[in-house]
């Protein structure tokens, strides 16, 4: 009981900085602006885990760091300002330099927010295998059920035409193409004799 009292005085005797270190911590997070990195190619995660280690141990105010799946070569760090990130990326391994200027969050949302693939999967694209025993090669999309979440395609290295269909999680969109057309007798021109 002896040691209640000392244990009250310590904690009156805590200086009021923890509401003058909240107020500057909203006060960074207010000012906060995103910056690119830029990494070397296929090293983005082992770059961004060092600069986060680095902002750790030296507290810098590093508020965030995102590494999109879909861009090779880049990461984005949130941090009040470009010192900051400067500091922070300075003699990182994998890390070649910081992109001049800021990144607005529009500009980056298209790397955060993912739509499914069969969303952009459209007949007469050019699609490449990911999985399964065609891994690898590539194909036309022929038709596309959307509700089933399926793909029939047209290979485009066989040496013979052979539908196949593929679940849309094992195909990646490599070009856009656009449908085949293909005219019937009724829509042939009316110039020409119809046999």
């Amino acid at each position: 009981m002896a040691d209640e009292p000392n244990r009250r005085e310590h904690q009156q005797q805590q200086p009021p900085s923890s509401e003058s270190q909240q107020k500057a911590r909203n006060l960074v997070v207010a000012q906060a602006s995103i910056f690119a990195v830029r990494t070397t190619a296929g090293q983005e995660k082992n770059a961004a885990e060092l600069v986060a280690t680095k902002a750790q141990a030296g507290k810098l105010p590093v508020l965030s760091i995102v590494v999109p799946e879909n861009l090779r070569g880049y990461i984005f760090v949130e941090a009040p300002g470009p010192h900051v990130t400067d500091e922070a990326i300075t003699g990182i391994k994998h890390v070649r330099s910081r992109v001049p200027g800021k990144v607005s969050y529009q500009d980056i949302e298209k790397y955060l927010i993912t739509k499914p693939v069969i969303d952009e999967l459209e007949v007469g694209n050019i699609v490449e295998i990911t999985g399964g025993p065609f891994k690898g090669m590539r194909a036309r999309i022929t038709r596309v059920n959307k509700v089933k979440r399926e793909a029939t395609l047209e290979l485009l290295e066989a040496t013979f035409t052979l539908p196949i269909t593929v679940n849309a999680d094992y195909l990646k969109v490599v070009e856009k193409g656009e449908a085949p057309t293909t005219a019937t007798a009724s829509e042939a021109p009316s110039g020409e004799k119809r046999e």
